[in-house]
């Protein structure tokens, strides 16, 4: 008798290959495509630790529930799992934290701009996370520090007031400066 050991099937799909990567791995499944980026420049470091801060100490301090900061994997539904810069997930919302990551829409989502990933993230990931149902998403660009926000109304997003070095979520119901 010949010993076949445990047999595994071959991903079929673009999650199920996502999920095979190695904890860690800097990518995101974007509409079925999985999309690979090198580690972030130090001007989109120096924002994500300065803002992530900031929230995190709020919402700890006002027991609103969870920010994470990348990677963490937000699985949006069958062909989108993204790693989004900064992310808030209510108390009310907690349901959709799993040990492996988030699975469902989160709150609130920021993403810090990259060169290589701008465009992907002001149409395809703003569809996207629009259609999941996230309440507000926010794009700050690291170098002039500007910040453009959306908030779902009705299924759409709408852009709320943009700012410099400074947004308003209407989710938090706080200003925060970084």
């Amino acid at each position: 008798m010949v010993d076949l050991g445990t047999y595994v099937s071959p991903p079929r799909t673009g999650m199920d290959v996502f999920k095979m990567l190695p904890e860690g791995t800097l990518c995101e499944l974007i509409n079925g495509i999985i999309y690979m980026s090198p580690a972030p420049l130090l001007n989109h470091q120096d924002t994500l630790l300065s803002l992530g801060s900031i929230m995190f100490n709020f919402v700890k301090r006002k027991k609103l529930g969870k920010i994470y900061v990348a990677p963490v994997d937000v699985y949006l539904n069958s062909k989108n799992a993204y790693q989004p810069d900064i992310i808030f997930v209510s108390e009310q919302n907690k349901g959709i934290l799993k040990g492996d990551g988030i699975y469902g829409a989160p709150d609130l989502v920021v993403e810090i701009l990259s060169p290589g990933t701008k465009s992907v993230d002001l149409t395809k990931k703003k569809s996207v996370y629009e259609k999941s149902g996230v309440k507000e998403y926010w794009v700050i660009e690291p170098v002039t520090r500007a910040c453009v926000g959306f908030r779902l109304v009705d299924a759409k997003y709408k852009e709320l007031p943009s700012s410099k070095g400074k947004f308003t979520s209407v989710v938090l119901k706080q200003a925060f400066n970084f």
